[in-house]
């Protein structure tokens, strides 16, 4: 007897939110260039500035206070880079390495576009 062949569904990108594609792909991008055991140090990256493309795109700022809830994507009171869970690097400094901002240091208290609740 002879089944027919059914091929997968594929689901095409305009189905998926631009919001939800921008934060996998930053995850996708973070993991490909993240290098088991060999961890860069703090004090050899620089730091973003509020000028920088890929910064200004996510709307990046040093001072969280100076954004305007209403920008904010996500309902939380408090949203800034120390309470976000794609900051990286030593608790304590105050220039941090970030999932989103490859190569460079983010202040713990500004904020971008892509801040995410620390689980």
């Amino acid at each position: 007897m002879n089944w027919p062949v059914t091929q997968p569904k594929e689901i095409p990108l305009s189905n998926i939110a631009r919001r939800r594609f921008i934060q996998l792909s930053a995850a996708a991008a973070a993991g490909y260039f993240a290098h088991p055991g060999s961890e860069a140090q703090a004090q050899e990256l620089p730091r973003i500035t509020e000028d920088d493309p890929v910064g200004a795109a996510l709307k990046y700022t040093h001072d969280a206070s100076t954004v305007d809830p209403a920008l904010r994507t996500q309902p939380a009171a408090e949203q800034s880079c120390i309470n976000c869970a794609q900051l990286q690097g030593d608790e304590g400094d105050e220039w941090r390495p970030c999932a989103i901002f490859i190569g460079k240091l983010v202040n713990v208290n500004g904020w971008c576009s892509v801040w995410v609740p620390i689980p």
